[in-house]
């Protein structure tokens, strides 16, 4: 048990908390980006998956319970209370993480540019978006976006 209170000191809790959190954070990057015009064909709602990231509810709530039950007692009594304080707010996080997973509502916009070329994005709904809407189609691949115009 006293791996574990030497294994999760205040050091690696702290550097693992801004590992997750420099995760969270990756993938927005600034510059410049395509914009076309097109008219919106077709849109059909969709169901997108959840952009919450599996498992971090159960790691979080883990160490959570860890820096609590680290607060209990003293010798063996405080590792045993670390251990199930740990799993407990493992199981917890767990919990909390399933009920913000469910599907976001979406839509897939299906726009002809004005070259003629039919270009269908999945995105987050947009609202008052309709057929036959001149709308600009921002960006390329899995970062393209329809807007209003």
């Amino acid at each position: 048990m006293a791996l574990v209170h030497g294994f999760l000191s205040r050091r690696s809790l702290l550097a693992l908390v801004g590992f997750l959190a420099a995760c969270a954070g990756a993938g927005q990057q600034a510059g410049e980006m395509g914009v076309r015009t097109g008219v919106v064909e077709q849109i059909v709602d969709v169901a997108l998956p959840t952009t919450h990231h599996a498992g971090v509810g159960a790691v979080v709530g883990g160490l959570a319970g860890l820096s609590v039950g680290s607060l209990i007692g003293a010798g063996s009594g405080r590792d045993v209370a670390m251990v199930l304080a740990a799993v407990g707010g493992a199981v917890a996080g767990n919990e909390v993480e399933k009920t913000h997973a469910q599907p976001v509502p979406g839509q897939q916009i299906v726009v002809r540019t004005g070259s003629g070329i039919l270009i269908s994005v999945t995105q987050p709904g947009v609202a008052g978006l309709r057929k036959g809407q001149v709308v600009y189609v921002e960006g390329h691949g899995d970062g393209a976006r329809v807007l209003a115009r």
